[in-house]
């Protein structure tokens, strides 16, 4: 196969000061293409996965060493358009990764660290940080096992919706807070047993209501008021794990989260357990969960929704990747929010 030409320069959003206004801190600009070494790939970009967390990297909360300007995004899927000597690689795989600075059109990924998949599905970009996410998390902080009632909060977004259909793989009772009524359908689509919209129904009020035992695992990733529900309302030998805190990365004076406080009591009162999970920690064990959850998406075990957008707005170029955040923080993204790079289709999923 001839080689493809590869432009010298190429379009990228680089953090050009620190902040939470992820609009106001970034550029699109014109940055030489990237050079793969031996051991790397250079990716021909087709989507970039947007995640809470890009407001956080923006604000430098990551790793306060880094100095603007500096390149955003952390994952993407696309073709190998170049191969270094030692890769085993070949030009046009698809391929989805985790690195950052994924918002652009062409990156260079170490080899070692792409996952292959079958085609260019969009769904399988979502397998990535936010499906290892839950995947791993759930296995090593959730212990879940049959008759477990497991509560998932922002359960129907890209990492949610993973959570919620593998507790219910595992047999378990599922909870799912969501903020609409579209999103209670949709949550009841992949298995929900107890969606709540917490902007009609008290968080608080439901579980101890209706889950007077107390909640089995939680997975959290909002803060403030339902993660201070969330631990009032977990049960004997309860586990809540925090993958993140949705509700304060914009803030400005840093990240609050629930009565932190309150925790030690309450995990005395209980003997639970709190724990944090950041996927960075876990590369070991991505590779066996990839495959797991791959092989769940093509057996249609598991459903994978991606949103890119609406028919009035679809996000189709690097440009709109701040529309597409703001977009998830006004809570409107179903599953996975996902851009196409190049002003490429959207896609019909």
């Amino acid at each position: 196969m001839a080689a493809r030409r590869i432009p010298s320069t190429m379009k990228q959003i680089m953090v050009k000061t620190r902040g939470t206004d992820f609009r106001k801190v970034t550029s699109l600009m014109d940055v030489p293409v990237p050079k793969p070494g031996a051991d790397d790939v250079l990716v021909k970009n087709m989507y970039v996965g947007i995640n809470a967390s890009d407001v956080n990297y923006a604000a430098g909360r990551y790793d306060p060493t880094m100095k603007p300007p500096f390149p955003a995004g952390f994952e993407g899927l696309g073709s190998v358009i170049q191969a270094g000597e030692n890769s085993k690689y070949k030009d046009g795989q698809i391929v989805v990764y985790s690195k950052a600075g994924s918002f652009a059109e062409y990156v260079v990924v170490p080899s070692a660290t792409v996952i292959p998949v079958p085609s260019a599905d969009p769904a399988f970009i979502s397998i990535g940080v936010s499906g290892m996410t839950a995947s791993i998390s759930l296995e090593k902080e959730g212990d879940l096992k049959e008759g477990k009632t497991v509560l998932v909060t922002a359960a129907a977004g890209g990492t949610g919706q993973f959570a919620v259909q593998i507790a219910k793989l595992a047999g378990c009772h599922v909870i799912g807070t969501c903020s609409s009524a579209e999103k209670v359908e949709f949550l009841k689509s992949i298995g929900c047993d107890r969606p709540i919209n917490y902007k009609v129904e008290n968080l608080d009020a439901v579980l101890s209501k209706e889950y007077p035992k107390g909640i089995d695992v939680v997975y959290e990733s909002i803060g403030k008021d339902i993660f201070d529900a969330a631990l009032k309302n977990l049960a004997v030998n309860g586990r809540l794990i925090v993958i993140g805190m949705l509700s304060g990365y914009h803030a400005e004076e840093g990240i609050k989260s629930g009565a932190t406080s309150n925790i030690p009591l309450v995990c005395l009162q209980k003997s639970c357990r709190v724990a944090g999970f950041f996927l960075p920690h876990y590369g070991k064990d991505i590779p066996s969960h990839v495959a797991k959850i791959v092989k769940l998406y093509l057996e249609k075990k598991i459903k994978v929704a991606v949103d890119q957008g609406d028919d009035k707005k679809p996000f189709v170029s690097l440009a709109d990747v701040p529309d597409a955040i703001d977009y998830m923080f006004t809570g409107k993204n179903k599953g996975k929010l996902v851009v196409g790079v190049e002003g490429g289709e959207k896609s019909s999923l």
